[in-house]
């Protein structure tokens, strides 16, 4: 019974994240809209009542410091989802007895809740609020294919998982994946900024995030991808054997091998933006794609 409270627990916590998230993506959204009405424009106070009015009070806010005000509601409301997301993921962790990433569900929730806690560590001390919303719809959208498409009942393991690699190897991918799903947002946030004309601080810090988090991430996915063969040699007696989810875990590596090195390399650092994107691109067709369509050795975790 304890088990089963657990999960209803988890799944409770799941829809309140929902709804807290939602409220930050319409935070997040109405000061984008007062940031841009605030642009180009002076804000100039008008004064009701006569010469007295100015003596009495003070001029109303400006639309930028209402847009910075919503800025920091969205950042506090991302901050109680991600300890919402949290804490619902350690709920349906002890519910199961197990790590909390033995199926597709499993994995999208966790995934979301390392990419919220994720960007929050990573955006202090930087200019990058012109992200902030695509990551929270970003996070809406996986926990909400997660919840309606994916939902799975606590359940034993299959045999093959029933494993330490799964804690090591997993949890490899999965931070790899938050810090992957940050730097391909800040890379496109990046990339529109200096299309649009506006290479300004926003942009660079954009590019400085960006490079961060893969430079962080890329060695953790090599050892992710490592530790899968390792798993493999003992699961079915192979380290490599070109399993779609190999395949396409390799796909990821050498797309984001060719990133970093473009961006090391004279005349194709403005290219280097696409391969990362083109990297984030296979990362999610190897969650997505591989598990629900082609058929392979790793096709045994259900969704």
């Amino acid at each position: 019974m304890q088990a089963i409270e657990l999960a209803l627990w988890s799944d409770r916590l799941v829809l309140a994240s929902l709804a807290v998230l939602s409220a930050c993506l319409l935070t997040y959204a109405a000061s984008a809209a007062l940031a841009v009405r605030s642009t180009g424009r002076a804000q100039v106070p008008v004064l009701v009542g006569g010469p007295e009015a100015l003596l009495e009070g003070s001029a109303p806010p400006t639309a930028e410091a209402r847009a910075q005000l919503l800025r920091s509601a969205g950042t506090w409301l991302l901050a109680s989802g991600a300890v919402l997301l949290v804490a619902a993921v350690v709920a349906r962790g002890l519910a199961a007895g197990r790590v909390p990433w033995g199926n597709m569900y499993e994995f999208g929730l966790t995934a979301s809740a390392a990419v919220a806690v994720t960007f929050l560590g990573v955006r202090r001390g930087r200019q990058v609020d012109a992200v902030a919303p695509w990551v929270v719809a970003l996070v809406l959208v996986l926990l909400g294919v997660s919840v309606t498409s994916l939902y799975t009942p606590v359940d034993e393991l299959v045999p093959v998982l029933d494993s330490t690699w799964l804690v090591i190897h997993v949890a490899a991918a999965i931070v790899a994946g938050a810090l992957f799903t940050v730097g391909a947002l800040a890379v496109l946030g990046q990339m529109i900024l200096s299309r649009g004309g506006r290479e300004g601080r926003g942009s660079s810090e954009l590019g400085d995030l960006a490079h961060t988090v893969h430079l962080v991430a890329f060695p953790i996915w090599t050892f992710a991808v490592i530790a899968g063969a390792v798993w493999a040699e003992n699961a079915w007696g192979r380290y490599w054997g070109w399993d779609p989810k190999e395949t396409w875990a390799f796909i990821t590596w050498v797309l984001y091998a060719a990133h970093l090195h473009a961006l090391a390399t004279s005349g194709w650092r403005r290219r280097a933006g696409w391969l990362a994107v083109a990297g984030f691109a296979a990362f999610l067709f190897n969650f997505f794609g591989v598990n629900i369509w082609i058929p392979g050795l790793h096709s045994y975790a259900g969704v």
